[in-house]
């Protein structure tokens, strides 16, 4: 019984991926720009520890992402009139991914530079 809860809460989880992937234009960028990024990766032959800062970086952002996906998800059923709180809301969970992005952005930077200047 353990096994069949587990297997439909993972189905639900995948479910959940699968429509913020089809219906979010930018969770589609995010994933898009992980995907060039794991690319650049492979190229430069990253060792393990970049990979790991890597995967942590485009984890949160992809995580932040869902989260801010669903926030306004949430907003717009609770009150779909425009609402100077839902509002606040809204643009507190956007600064959240912006965060996340701005810092996978710097943690790129610190791992990239040095080994694109090493090709040189």
């Amino acid at each position: 019984m353990k096994d069949k809860k587990w297997s439909i809460g993972f189905s639900y989880a995948w479910e959940g991926i699968v429509q913020v992937v089809k219906l979010e234009r930018n969770f589609q960028i995010h994933l898009i720009t992980a995907l060039l990024v794991i690319i650049a990766g492979f190229i430069l032959g990253l060792s393990r520890m970049e990979w790991i800062f890597i995967v942590i970086a485009i984890g949160i952002v992809l995580i932040a992402e869902m989260i801010n996906s669903t926030i306004e998800r949430i907003m717009d059923y609770i009150k779909p009139d425009i609402h100077p709180a839902a509002k606040q809301i809204k643009d507190m969970a956007a600064g959240g991914v912006l965060i996340a992005a701005v810092a996978a952005f710097i943690i790129g930077l610190f791992i990239f530079i040095p080994n694109i200047i090493a090709l040189f």
